[in-house]
């Protein structure tokens, strides 16, 4: 059945959580906007997730990540408020990219490649929480590119070619709807942060919904261009309602195979973040639970590293 339980549920947490952000009318939005990216801040990020990086040469599952993200903030010491657009594209394969195409399928992952931009606002106050509500739009499929950057980025490494992607999921146009929000930042040490998090996703793409928390620890400040060095730990856990990189777009058909989501996925990351003056870099290692229904956790569950690199001039 295309159609989850999940599908409404997480679609009034994305409205819950987007009714403050949508009460400006569109004129004051744009207005906002305007005077944000005047006077705030810029900050460029890029962010690469990969397994590779771990010399996985099997390199399965969510093989690769990677986004460029432009943002505005405007901080005025008590609120800051954040403008941004994002660019990525996120790389699934068989658990092994040597496994020819007749070989591929059922639980196996599909071959999949999800390609999207999207613009986000953010909210909130220096110290505390923060709310951010954003849409991606994009491709999912061979419109995607996901045979030709993971072909070409393997032998620019000398590694493995995949031999999958004739065996694809078909091209779907995509629309992602998603929400985040910390309600607090709990200090009980002057080096020591806590904060809890509950997020959403609402689309033909994704649909999920979760909560998490993560505790940092260290030189921690929250500050642009000011001095940081800490180590984190995050865990996650997410309730799945529509995965299209293993279900098919939803409103496809005739797709090479499908399988179907586990609806409790849980993730944990943990690492280091380093700034000093314009530039900031973080490190995490990833280790995400199963996502398949009918696969064995000893071979569904994976491990990536996590890269993300800053400048804010």
């Amino acid at each position: 059945m295309r159609h989850s339980f999940l599908t409404p549920i997480a679609g009034c947490v994305l409205l819950a959580a987007s009714a403050g952000a949508l009460a400006d009318t569109s004129a004051g939005l744009f207005a906002d906007y305007a005077k944000v990216k005047a006077e705030g801040k810029t900050a460029h990020i890029v962010d690469i997730d990969n397994d590779t990086l771990l010399l996985n040469n099997n390199d399965g599952f969510y093989t690769s990540g990677m986004r460029y993200t432009q943002s505005y903030t405007l901080d005025d010491g008590a609120h800051a408020t954040t403008f941004g657009w994002r660019i990525g594209q996120e790389l699934y394969t068989a658990s092994d990219i040597k496994l020819l195409p007749e070989l591929i399928g059922p639980p196996d992952h599909p071959y999949a490649g999800w390609l999207y931009g999207g613009f986000f606002k953010e909210s909130g106050r220096a110290g505390e929480g923060y709310a951010r509500l954003g849409i991606d739009i994009g491709c999912l499929g061979p419109c995607a590119g996901g045979e030709w950057t993971q072909t070409n980025f393997h032998r620019l490494i000398d590694q493995p070619l995949p031999r999958g992607w004739s065996k694809q999921v078909k091209n779907e146009i995509g629309v992602v709807l998603y929400a985040d929000y910390a309600p607090l930042r709990w200090t009980p040490a002057p080096s020591v942060d806590i904060t809890p998090r509950l997020n959403a996703r609402f689309g033909n793409i994704f649909t999920d919904a979760g909560a998490g928390v993560t505790v940092r620890a260290g030189q921690l400040n929250l500050l642009p261009n000011r001095p940081t060095f800490h180590g984190f730990v995050r865990a996650d856990v997410h309730a799945v309602g529509y995965n299209a990189t293993l279900q098919g777009g939803y409103f496809s058909s005739d797709n090479p195979h499908t399988v179907e989501p586990k609806r409790w996925v849980g993730e944990a990351e943990a690492g280091v973040v380093w700034q000093r003056g314009a530039f900031g870099a973080r490190v995490g290692l990833v280790r995400r639970s199963n996502e398949i229904r009918g696969l064995s956790n000893s071979i569904g569950a994976q491990d990536f590293l996590r890269l993300q690199f800053s400048y804010t001039p």
